[in-house]
């Protein structure tokens, strides 16, 4: 938190409830927003009695208090009553016998005076809570005035959009303070959220308590895509990691019905709203994507306006379609992770949230120099995402080369790319593979009559096919979900297989 707006003279000294100024906070030499006697109260209920730090300890610091004495006397005790030792006007006293500051009010007589005045220490929360509130405005306005300066001052290097942007990190990282309701939670109420889970997927008919991908089999073995889940979905260039989680950000789209939830909120009871930031490919090339997977329409057609009058009109209508779906793209390269998760809690707030893409996460940013630690921060923040908004966030990750060295390509945990992060802070990996990519590049010559027909066979086998791999799975099994692959409209979907009951299981 940036320093609050430093305190400009003393209050007066008088500090006995029914001797403290009626008009405190109104006084001509006190502009900003405040209230002393909330400070004295909070503080004398502390040094009355050290029970009751733990209850406010979460809401406040000592920057949070305006009179830069009470902030003093706050840290002090804060520091002794962390050690296990006692924090009393008497032991303060050594402390700050020489603080000038509480000489002008009185000095150590001050703190026996700031116990006796307090009468209230049942309401040290609701105190707490003012005196955040307060320097929140206090802060507000800092940084109202800050940017009103920095508009003031016509500067080349400083753009207006970059100081909007600058202008909205600050208000977003303010925004983000003071999260009073974290903490330990009793088995009870954690018992009770369970339960409602498992509700949810008991009223769908069994075996889905997330959100529905659109695709039958992974849902099975998923159960759906579950609130603050990280959803890792890694694979090599062209195996189709962007058409899938293209596919499933469009089904999420498609299905969205907004209604009263069983908790009694209003939101999403079907599908939901999708933030789908694609740091590779730009927003349209993107819509185009979604257009051809809806049109049945080659993607490669509409890029090149190449189209009969019949797929033409296919096409607008399936574009007409599209344009009630909830689907919100941000385009912009290089992200840095704070700035990404800023957005998406705007757009959660603004229009709703429900499931967010990445494509993909090693082209976000973090501040850490060594690459490693980097990567390790940005796959923690997406964690963070995910819990602190309670939406499923599915981040597209690349894998290192050493996949094409081995015989069988399938990819494998240990070849997510540059931090072991990735594997640790991800609920789910899931691996896209398509045998027939590398089984094309296998091709033999004219001349080998009998391999020729060997690989026609296999090719015949393996077209139109793919395989999601579950590498991990911390709330359920791993295994092997087989689906389908149109690579002319770059859409994956459910496999017809009369002979299996659902997706094979194997270790991995």
């Amino acid at each position: 938190m940036n320093e609050l707006t430093p305190f400009d003279g003393h209050q007066p000294p008088a500090l006995m409830p029914d001797q403290l100024p009626a008009n405190a906070e109104t006084a001509p030499e006190s502009p900003m927003p405040h209230s002393v006697e909330a400070e004295q109260q909070l503080l004398g209920a502390i040094l009355t009695n050290n029970d009751v730090f733990d209850r406010i300890a979460s809401i406040i610091s000592a920057e949070h208090f305006y009179d830069p004495v009470h902030a003093r006397i706050y840290e002090i005790a804060a520091a002794r009553i962390s050690k296990n030792t006692l924090a009393s006007p008497v032991t303060l006293k050594a402390f700050m016998e020489e603080d000038e500051g509480l000489k002008e009010l009185g000095g150590p007589a001050y703190l026996a005076k700031l116990a006796g005045a307090s009468i209230s220490a049942f309401a040290v929360r609701d105190y707490a809570q003012m005196i955040y509130d307060l320097a929140i405005r206090r802060e507000l306005i800092g940084l109202g005035q800050d940017i009103a300066d920095k508009a003031r001052r016509v500067d080349v290097e400083s753009e207006p959009r970059e100081q909007i942007v600058e202008a909205e990190q600050s208000l977003y990282k303010l925004a983000e303070q003071g999260q009073t309701e974290s903490g330990f939670k009793s088995f009870l109420k954690a018992v009770t959220e369970a339960v409602n889970v498992t509700n949810a997927a008991y009223q769908r008919g069994g075996g889905m308590a997330g959100i529905s991908t659109g695709l039958v089999d992974l849902d099975k073995q998923l159960g759906g895509l579950h609130p603050s889940d990280l959803l890792i979905l890694a694979g090599r260039p062209s195996m189709g990691k962007t058409s899938l989680a293209t596919n499933i950000a469009y089904n999420v789209a498609k299905a969205y019905k907004r209604g009263i939830r069983p908790d009694g909120t209003e939101g999403a009871i079907d599908g939901g709203v999708v933030g789908f930031f694609s740091l590779e490919m730009s927003a349209e090339q993107l819509a185009g994507r979604i257009l051809a997977e809806a049109s049945e329409i080659s993607s490669h057609k509409i890029r090149q306006g190449d189209m009969t009058e019949a797929e033409f009109r296919k096409f607008v209508e399936a574009a007409k379609t599209l344009e009630s779906c909830p689907l919100f793209i941000d385009d912009t390269p290089a992200l840095p992770i704070s700035q990404l998760a800023a957005r998406a809690r705007r757009l959660k707030r603004t229009h709703g949230l429900d499931l967010l893409v990445i494509d993909y996460l090693q082209l976000c940013r973090g501040t850490a120099e060594n690459r490693v630690n980097e990567i390790g921060e940005i796959s923690m923040g997406m964690k963070a995402i995910a819990k602190e908004l309670q939406i499923p966030v599915i981040a597209l990750s690349q894998l290192s080369r050493q996949v094409e060295n081995r015989e069988d390509k399938r990819p494998q945990l240990s070849d997510l790319r540059e931090s072991g992060s990735i594997e640790q802070d991800a609920d789910v990996v899931m691996f896209v593979y398509r045998e027939e990519y590398y089984k094309e590049r296998e091709k033999p010559g004219d001349h080998e009559l009998d391999k020729m027909e060997e690989w026609k066979e296999a090719m015949e086998r393996l077209h139109a096919r793919a395989e999601v791999i579950v590498g991990k799975q911390r709330h359920g099994p791993i295994g092997i979900i087989d689906l389908s692959f149109v690579a002319e409209f770059t859409r994956f979907g459910n496999l017809a297989k009369t002979w299996q009951n659902g997706p094979r299981e194997e270790e991995y």
